[in-house]
């Protein structure tokens, strides 16, 4: 069996220093504007799109994904694809362009994130290789140069869940503890040769923090008949708002004005499951264009996703046209040639997992994705608009530099 996994090894993260308060400037002046995004960020939003509607369709209530730990971990599988395999994951990523610049891309951004910002921004990428096998020397320097993943020799032959405890270790600790058990029991056998780990972690705080006083218990409709209360905050600020057919936006900015969540609230109680049916990346573009600032009375309720066990992709990336990279007409060659004629690499599973929590000061999510390969077998005049989230809503978690978005969920119940 095999196993790709993006890693870089750093410092466990940690909440970032005391910052002085920004300069004090009208919003649109404080707020980075995205003229031109990077080729992997277009990409991997156009992805996002594609691979929710396969995912959210099929796991009810509370779902997150993070979107650019599944890109980062898949683009460094793709740089040891070849021929028609490479040009499968090529169209199902929608990456745009030469392997050089889509590579160049991903090393940029990793890059800039890594330079620091306000918000805790942290992804990293690391390589687990059978001790035993030989990896094709010019794909460990290309995922060293450009991803920053070493590779660290273990032993999958003799002690498969040994590893498997040491991977899940590191991603705990990239992820501040969040990401727990990403690999399953089953995950890995004394077949895996190559686990491939993306670890990412964010933290900020909003540039307008909620009264924790203000937050109270209040009514939230799972269904036009049913409804529980649940912890509402309560606020009142210059925010991007739009009310446009059918639905309600919000983009609530982090201290640092680096990144933002923007909430999506359809009008209908029970409107969710049709909004996500439109869903398009080219439809989130409009949406973000749409909105102005307006002064929002924001009612949201404070909330949390974290699921117990990892979800596969594997069967969603199938679905997507991903085909011969999960059978043994992949071709992996670049990445490693196996002595054994009908040994070569292929995928066998892709395991993602996330954690995200919304509260009064702001926002912490963080998620693992691991690649499995197997070895052959506002107007003061106009009373204040209101975004009143008690009912199911989805949200993006957007970095406003690159225009990458970092994390995508839906919150059908703020209490589960």
């Amino acid at each position: 069996m095999w196993k790709f996994w993006p890693f870089r090894k750093t410092a466990r993260p940690s909440a970032p220093p005391p910052a002085s308060p920004p300069p004090a400037a009208p919003p649109q002046a404080a707020r980075p504007r995205v003229s031109a995004p990077p080729l992997l960020s277009r990409s991997s939003n156009a992805f996002a799109f594609d691979l929710w509607g396969q995912v959210g369709k099929k796991v009810p209530g509370n779902l997150a994904l993070s979107p650019a730990s599944i890109t980062f971990a898949l683009a460094m599988t793709w740089g040891g694809a070849r021929g028609e395999t490479a040009s499968e994951m090529q169209r199902v990523l929608h990456l745009e362009g030469a392997s050089g610049d889509i590579l160049a891309s991903a090393g940029k951004l990793l890059q800039d994130w890594s330079a620091g910002t306000g918000s805790t921004l942290q992804l990293v990428n690391r390589l687990f290789g059978e001790k035993t096998y030989t990896f094709d020397q010019s794909y460990l320097d290309l995922t060293q140069t450009t991803f920053g993943a070493a590779l660290e020799p273990v032993d999958f032959a003799n002690d498969s869940q040994g590893v498997r405890g040491f991977i899940n270790e590191w991603v705990a600790q990239q992820t501040a503890d969040r990401i727990r058990d990403l690999v399953p029991p089953e995950g890995v056998d004394g077949r895996t040769r190559l686990a491939l780990v993306n670890a990412i972690y964010f933290k900020a705080t909003w540039a307008n923090p909620f009264e924790e006083d203000s937050t109270r218990d209040e009514p939230f409709f799972l269904a036009p008949d049913t409804k529980k209360d649940v912890s509402m905050m309560h606020g009142e600020d210059s925010y991007r708002f739009a009310a446009l057919e059918g639905v309600k936006l919000l983009e609530l900015p982090y201290e640092a004005r680096d990144a933002a969540m923007i909430f999506v609230l359809p009008d209908a109680v029970d409107g969710l499951d049709a909004l996500e049916r439109t869903l398009t990346n080219a439809r989130l573009d409009g949406w973000i264009a749409a909105m102005e600032y307006e002064t929002v009375r924001v009612v949201l309720p404070r909330c949390e996703v974290d699921p117990a066990d990892a979800i596969t992709l594997a069967d969603a990336l199938r679905e997507l046209g991903m085909q011969r990279a999960f059978t043994r007409e992949a071709d992996f060659t670049g990445i490693a040639r196996s002595p054994r004629p009908g040994d070569e690499l292929l995928l066998s599973e892709v395991f993602h997992k996330t954690f995200v929590r919304i509260d009064e000061q702001g926002t912490e999510a963080a998620a693992g994705t691991a690649v499995i390969m197997v070895e052959g077998s506002a107007m003061e005049e106009e009373p204040p608009k209101e975004f009143r989230a008690d009912h199911p809503f989805l949200f993006f978690l957007r970095d406003t530099r690159s225009g990458m978005l970092l994390f995508m969920g839906r919150i059908a119940d703020p209490s589960a």
